[in-house]
């Protein structure tokens, strides 16, 4: 099931050209991937606090198809591809309406205060299996 984020391109966002800068797509997946994973009941703040547990991008693969410009109303959607261990694989399109813009295949991992791996917490494990 995907999740689904809407999200606007205000001024800031693009460029010279009038288009969205290439790093604010990755802005908006962050952004979507926080939201969903809230929706799935996790509180990211607690989960520091309380058990010193952190996501961090460890891979990203994307592809940037059409470019979005100034005013266009965006949808991220985000799906759980996998996990195993400390880790979450994630697909993430923004999308204009119908028309995908950007792609982007993300490993997540999720990770101790000392920077080590740590196994996923079995709240977000559960919407896995």
């Amino acid at each position: 099931m995907a999740h689904r984020f809407a999200c606007r391109v205000y001024y800031e966002d693009t460029d010279l050209a009038g288009i969205v800068y290439y790093a604010n797509y990755l802005r908006f997946i962050e952004r979507a991937r926080s939201e969903m994973i809230e929706g799935l009941g996790l509180d990211q703040a607690a989960l520091k606090q309380e058990g010193g547990l952190v996501f961090a991008v460890r891979r990203l693969e994307a592809d940037y198809l059409v470019p979005a410009r100034f005013g266009d109303r965006l949808t991220v959607t985000s799906r759980i591809l996998g996990a195993s261990g400390a880790r979450l694989e994630m697909a993430q399109d923004v999308l204009r309406g119908d028309e995908t813009l950007f792609r982007a295949l993300v490993t997540l991992a999720c990770l101790r205060a000392d920077g080590r791996p740590a196994r996923l917490p079995a709240a977000l494990h559960a919407h896995v299996t």
